[in-house]
């Protein structure tokens, strides 16, 4: 099971989160994020955010990262975006 747990801050407060879970065992790590990432965008009716090289690196390295209105084209009524892992089969 891999979870991915996205949550929408504005004035150092969480104003909405969502939890997508994925059970599919042929998808990548990589389309398993994206594809929760989409999912995502669509309930808070979002761009996609532009992945920033920091952004991977941050992913990369603990599995978590902010997307600010840097990550994206249209402007946002939060302060970030953050996701995070919280559940992951190898």
């Amino acid at each position: 099971m891999f979870r991915l747990w996205a949550k929408e801050f504005k004035d150092n407060k969480m104003i909405c989160d969502l939890v997508v879970e994925n059970d599919s065992v042929s998808e990548t790590r990589t389309q398993k994020v994206f594809a929760a990432l989409d999912e995502i965008c669509h309930s808070f009716d979002l761009s996609a955010p532009i992945w920033l090289d920091h952004n991977i690196s941050e992913f990369k390295r603990i599995d978590k990262t902010r997307f600010t209105s840097d990550n994206f084209i249209d402007s946002i009524e939060f302060d970030f975006l953050e996701i995070h892992v919280i559940e992951e089969d190898f």
